[in-house]
């Protein structure tokens, strides 16, 4: 399979194989599928400003049958190689299908680099890459703990800056949902600093805006993991965001019921709680596997219905007096965080 993990991906884009024509860089991160897309292009060695060496096109008009086709075939006239960039694709068959031809056929003068956002599994340009011999797919999800660490040293070790650990938790906490937005804000935090040789915990509340975007499902996680504090943060700044409390209560209820599912393998069919989460469908986004492993060993099937049908009536009271939704809402959630909690003891 053509194609690198998540965590794969840096160490190949440090170094690329040049004999791979065809690149796919994709995923929900549009910020860091940009950034990516940009290091790849750095490192051909070609001249990113002549429009000459590097074409770039917008995927809705590469969306025709044979235009990739002719931009990939075209004899570079002053350089070694050419650079056909596409940016902005999605579910475009006529890109697909010439994505498809080229792979059959890999160009020998030019390199093909393709940014699109979230592509499904069965997605017909992340099918024709991921089983092509000349063709790489590199996947961009949102930065986990260790890739927020690596994009903060860089940036504050690039402004000469040290940074206590108290203020690296707190910006950790407060960047990762899109690695532009991360960038941004880390830059903004390195000018205010400029001067101060550390960066402070204050001169993170100070200047960092909340770019995290932290769903409902995160909320969730806390509170079947007895997290209470972390449960009592992420609600309120759900509820900061604008969004309706009930949107927590059911992705509470909708987080139970798959546990029920899995409990149900781990009880009936001796599964480990990794092997249950594993093998769940829908699958468990990669990032929230432990915290769903460690509910599942939490919670067994008598805590789990009884955790069903108290959010069961806190939705319903919540539609009924919407005035105090939110009071509603947070007892329920808390009685739950406070439960698994000590289902840990």
């Amino acid at each position: 399979m053509a194609q690198k993990k998540a965590h794969e991906v840096d160490g190949w884009l440090a170094r690329p194989d040049r004999d791979i024509p065809v690149i796919l860089i994709y995923g929900p991160d549009r910020g860091l599928v940009s950034e990516r897309a940009r290091v790849f292009a750095q490192k051909t060695g070609l001249p990113l400003d002549d429009p000459f060496t590097v074409v770039r096109i917008d995927a809705a008009d590469a969306d025709q049958q044979g235009r990739l086709l002719d931009e990939a075939r075209t004899v570079p006239m002053f350089a070694e190689r050419r650079l056909v960039w596409v940016r902005g694709a999605a579910g475009h068959s006529a890109l697909a299908a010439d994505v498809a031809a080229l792979i059959a056929d890999p160009p020998t003068d030019s390199l093909v680099l393709i940014e699109a956002g979230d592509l499904k599994k069965n997605a017909a340009l992340r099918t024709a890459v991921e089983r092509g011999h000349a063709a790489m797919a590199l996947p961009c999800y949102a930065d986990d703990g260790r890739g927020i660490d690596a994009v903060i040293d860089e940036i504050l070790a690039a402004a000469g800056l040290s940074i206590a650990l108290d203020a690296r938790q707190l910006l950790k906490a407060n960047l990762g949902g899109d690695r532009l937005a991360s960038r941004g804000e880390l830059d903004k935090l390195a000018l205010y600093c400029a001067s101060a040789g550390e960066v402070s915990a204050e001169d993170v509340r100070a200047v960092i805006g909340d770019v995290s975007r932290l769903s409902a499902d995160d909320a969730v996680d806390a509170v079947l993991c007895g997290s209470i504090a972390a449960f009592d943060t992420l609600f309120t700044r759900h509820l900061a965001s604008g969004s309706p409390p009930f949107l927590v209560l059911s992705a509470a209820l909708r987080q139970i019921q798959a546990l029920q599912l899995m409990r149900e393998q781990v009880d009936r069919h001796g599964k480990t709680p990794a092997a249950a989460v594993a093998s769940a469908r829908p699958p468990v986004f990669f990032t929230r596997r432990r915290a769903v492993e460690q509910a599942l060993q939490r919670w067994n099937q008598a805590m789990l219905q009884a955790a069903a049908n108290r959010l069961q009536g806190a939705i319903l009271k919540s539609r009924q007096h919407p005035a105090v939704a939110e009071p509603l809402s947070r007892q329920a959630l808390l009685a739950l965080a406070i439960e698994g909690a000590r289902s840990a003891r």
